[in-house]
């Protein structure tokens, strides 16, 4: 079948935290729409295997490119090593983040009243200015290429959702939300998109032993429609979608991946 709407081939797509979890979902489903994947993740050798795994399956190329999220240096490396090896990023995928798919480097689930300031300094800046600091990295040369971007900030239900002893996760997820609205119309002019994507639970290597069990079984049953957990291929098409021509007139949009959960 032939969808040239979806088509990646020739687009150089940055994924950060792809290499396990939701972030290595979307890193596969790029792949298989064509497009070069360059992962990034604080282990390096992690991402090599990964991108060894996505080359040896779907024949695109890879490049790993080790980052720590948090360091702007590092964010200004990795993008200027990317250019210097493909002369263009066409997809920016913002997935890494404490919570997300590496481990987490503070104890998320504390208490508001709890909290020190070294643990919502750290979430921020992981969940949130990572975020920012990258994509205005990015953006900088894609917009001096002149050829538009798409970029993809994984938020989470977090965003609309409250989840007790999490104020700095849902803090930062919310407000990833509303920096992708704001990106999203700076950028119009330069025919960059910016959109963000809501999931709910998804299984990760971090969460898989805790889902397993009794406890795990009855949150899935009492909150997902679906009665699962949502799995890496789930974020393929979606993830195709948002960096494709096929949603070049959608920008600022949040899109919620739950199972249902929000529904209820």
């Amino acid at each position: 079948m032939n969808l040239p709407y979806f088509d990646l081939t020739g687009k150089v797509a940055i994924i950060t935290g792809g290499a396990t979890g939701i972030g290595r979902g979307i890193a596969e489903g790029l792949a298989d729409a064509g497009a070069t994947i360059v992962l990034c993740a604080r282990r390096k050798e992690v991402i090599e295997q990964a991108c060894k795994e996505i080359k040896d399956r779907t024949g695109v190329k890879t490049f790993a490119a080790p980052l720590d999220i948090t360091k702007t240096d590092q964010i200004k490396a990795v993008t200027e090593s990317v250019m210097k090896e493909f002369g263009r990023i066409d997809i920016l995928v913002n997935n890494a983040g404490v919570g997300g798919s590496e481990k987490p480097i503070v104890n998320l689930k504390k208490p508001e009243r709890e909290m020190t300031e070294a643990d919502w300094d750290q979430t921020v800046a992981t969940d949130l200015r990572g975020i920012f600091v990258l994509t205005q990295a990015v953006a900088k040369k894609m917009i001096e290429r002149g050829e538009g971007g798409k970029v993809i900030n994984v938020s989470s239900i977090t965003a609309i959702i409250g989840m007790a002893n999490m104020a700095a996760y849902c803090s930062s997820k919310a407000a990833v939300v509303q920096l992708t609205r704001v990106m999203a119309l700076e950028w119009i002019r330069y025919n960059i998109q910016c959109n963000a994507i809501l999931p709910g639970y998804f299984e990760t290597p971090m969460n898989t032993h805790f889902f397993a069990t009794d406890v795990g079984k009855e949150i899935i049953k009492r909150n997902i429609p679906q009665n699962r957990l949502g799995q890496m291929d789930d974020m393929r098409g979606l993830a195709v979608y948002l960096a494709s021509p096929a949603s070049n007139f959608m920008t600022g949009s949040a899109v919620v991946i739950d199972g249902g959960q929000t529904s209820w």
